[in-house]
This record gives C-alpha cells, structure tokens and sequence, in this order.
C-alpha cells in the first residue's frame, strides 16, 4: 500500500508582463494498492433520557448492521453514555458476533449526556486495539453536552488525533450542537452526519462505515516546498475541498508548508487547495513548488514517504490562458463553504440582510457547480428569512451539512 499524488493547477500558464499572478493549486493524495490493514472500530452511543423509545431502537439495529460488516481480523469496541460512561463490548476482535449484538441489545435509554466522558473511555478502548490496525470512533448524540465540557471534548479528540485515531461524530434529530459535533470532527480528522430522523440512522451509519473501510494509510502530512518567488495567501491559505470541505491549519518551517491531512482512502481522494502567488517570471518552464506526502502504513508499522512532485508553470509572451474546469470546480466548493460560514456569523450577530445576502451569493454558487441539493437547502433559508420567519434547528444543521458538500468532479 503507498500514498498516490496528483497535482493541478487553475492555470498552468504565466503572462510574463504581469509583476504578480494568482493560481490555485489542487493537490490529490489517494491510498492505492494492497490489501486494506484490520479496522479497529469503536463505537460511543449516547443512551441519554431523550433518545428512548424509537431512538435507541434505531441505533440499536443500525449499530448491528455495523457489526454484520466487520470482517474477523477487525476489532471492535462500544461505549454507552449518558451523564456518566459505560464499556458494553470491551475491544476486542470481532469474532463472537452473538455475543457482540446482545450486548448492543442490551443499551437502554435514561439519565442526562456527558459527551466527554464517552469520548475518555472510547479512546481507551481503542487505544487497547491500536497496533496493526486503523483506529476509528464514531460517536453519536443527540443533545447538548449538559453534564460535560466542550473545550475538554475538543481536548480529548485532539488527543485522540495525537495517537492516530480518527473521530467522527453524528448528531441525531434536532437538538445537538452543530458547532461541538463539527469541532468534534474538525479537530479529529473525521466527518460530521446529521440523522434527521430514525429512518436514516442505518443509511449514515452505513455512508461512514463506507469510508472507513477504505482507509489504508493514515497519519498523512503534505509537505509544500515553495520557491523563492512564490508565496502563500495570508489568510487561510490552504483547505481541504474533499472529501468534505474544511480549512485547515498551516505550519511554517521555512520554506515548507505543511499541512496534517489524516486518514488516506482507496476509494476517494483527500484534495487540498493552497491559494499561490507566484512573481514575475522570464519565458519558459519554472518549477514554483515540490509536493511530498509523509504517511504511516499500519500493516508494515512504519512511516513512509512519497517522491517529490514537481509542480510547474509556464511563462508565456504572448499568454495564452490554459484554465483547468477540475480545479474551478474546486474553488467554487470552497467558495460556497465560506459564503455559507459568513451567513452564519451575520445571522449569529442579528444582520439578517447582510445573512440573506451571503446565502443568496452560496446559492448561486452551488447551482453553478452543479449541487443542485444544497442550492435547494440554502435557497429555502433565503426564503424563510427574507418573510421574517427565523431559520429552525433542522434547518440551521441542513444548511451546516449542505456547506461541507463534496464537489461534483
């Protein structure tokens, strides 16, 4: 199994009179080859007061469906919280299916929600399964963390990301915090599900478990060599634009730009955006940058590297525009999660019109890149808001969902 790169630019031509150009580079960093190493899964399910009855009986049969999937060599773990945490299936290997599903059956629903002491106690138990394997948890909630902390929350999946786990996190019905669970997943590397309603339980469990299946290499650093007379944007710089969309931090050592991108899948690629400018160059071919992904391979226990890629431009007179549909697409999806984002903060700090505005400008680009789903989402909260009606909590997570979309390329 190996790290696969790919890089495009949105135009790879220069005009050599221009004292300074913009370009967007789309870095693609896909696992490829071998055999999948054994997933070391842990699921933490909240069984708080507010998810009995149809609920729980949801998860209950979803969190079963999961364990129909995992093959012998994989390992697994479930945690129950409410306002304290409980181990129901200690790691292990998932070999004793029985066993496994009447302990699923055996959750009940009662008592308040202390997400971190579910995250604590998971990341324990994944920790006990971590050699050979690739580490996941999925934590699901349906509430507010009323008897935990937030900040220790996003502590705990920090640390979680420190030891190669990944975190993803799924909010179930209305009233979860969108922006603890997005942290959640933000910070751990994982994605963010929202299940509406009972009937989709089984369909995002099942949309994750996808994911997770083809992770192949984890713990994977994009190492961004620039020359001299290139330089990165100041504000946010580089994003990742797929699988879902998120900026991401930026470490500076010199030269390089690095940047932590996590898990590698074989099924979908992780496509970062660095947002360049490039100086002045006489006519000809320039190499402006070298990409390298630092990676683990967990079936070999060792840390990998790729070659260096060299990604080049060239200077023309006269300039000839060579534009890359591929890479536009990339930038509108970014465009679209920004444009979203600020609606959000207006609307938090009561500009209504300046949030109309934002969403109306994040609709036209969805419909432009062809997400005709969350042109849909964000189109309905321009109207609820333009006949003075507030947006719901469903519709608030909708929109939270619809902004992360992956791009159609």
């Amino acid at each position: 199994m190996k790290a696969n790169v790919q890089w495009s630019i949105s135009d790879r031509n220069l005009d050599i009179t221009q004292t300074n150009s913009q370009r967007h580079l789309a870095i693609a960093v896909q696992a490829t080859g071998g055999e999948r190493p054994p997933l070391n899964l842990c699921l933490i399910l909240d069984q708080s007061g507010s998810m009995g009855g149809t609920p729980i009986k949801t998860v209950r049969t979803a969190a079963k469906k999961i364990i129909d999937s995992l093959s012998p060599q994989d390992r697994i773990s479930i945690i129950a919280f409410d306002h304290e945490a409980q181990v129901v299936v200690p790691n292990q290997p998932a070999t004793d299916i029985t066993a496994i599903k009447q302990a699923i059956e055996g959750i009940r629903a009662g008592g308040g929600t202390a997400i971190d002491a579910g995250l604590k106690l998971g990341i324990a138990e994944v920790a006990k399964g971590k050699t050979g394997t690739v580490s996941q948890i999925f934590l699901l909630t349906d509430g507010e963390n009323e008897h935990g902390s937030n900040d220790r929350c996003l502590k705990l999946a920090q640390l979680a990301v420190s030891y190669s786990f990944t975190v993803s996190t799924l909010g179930f019905g209305n009233h979860w915090n969108q922006d603890v669970l997005e942290q959640l997943a933000d910070a751990g590397n994982g994605s963010l599900a929202y299940i509406q309603n009972p009937d989709t339980a089984i369909q995002e469990f099942s949309r994750l478990f996808s994911r997770v299946q083809s992770v192949s290499l984890t713990n994977a650093y994009l190492v961004l060599t620039l020359q001299p007379q290139v330089r990165l944007a100041e504000l946010k710089p580089i994003a990742q634009v797929l699988p879902e969309t998120i900026e991401l931090d930026v470490r500076r050592e010199g030269e390089q730009a690095i940047v932590r991108l996590g898990d590698l899948m074989t099924n979908a690629p992780r496509v970062i955006l660095a947002n360049l400018y490039i100086s002045q160059l006489p006519v000809g071919t320039h190499a402006i940058a070298y990409a390298e992904v630092q990676y683990d391979d967990p079936t070999l226990g060792s840390s990998l590297s790729t070659d260096k890629a060299t990604i080049d431009v060239t200077a023309q007179a006269p300039y000839q525009p060579q534009p890359a549909p591929k890479v536009q697409q990339y930038i509108l999806t970014l465009a679209k999660y920004r444009q979203t984002q600020i609606a959000e903060t207006k609307l938090q700090a009561g500009d209504r019109t300046g949030a109309i505005t934002m969403l109306q400008s994040a609709t036209q680009t969805a419909i432009q890149m062809g997400d005709q789903n969350a042109a849909t989402v964000l189109q309905e909260n321009v109207t609820q808001l333009q006949t003075g009606q507030d947006l719901s909590e469903q519709a608030k997570k909708q929109t939270r969902i619809a902004r992360s979309e992956r791009a159609h390329v």
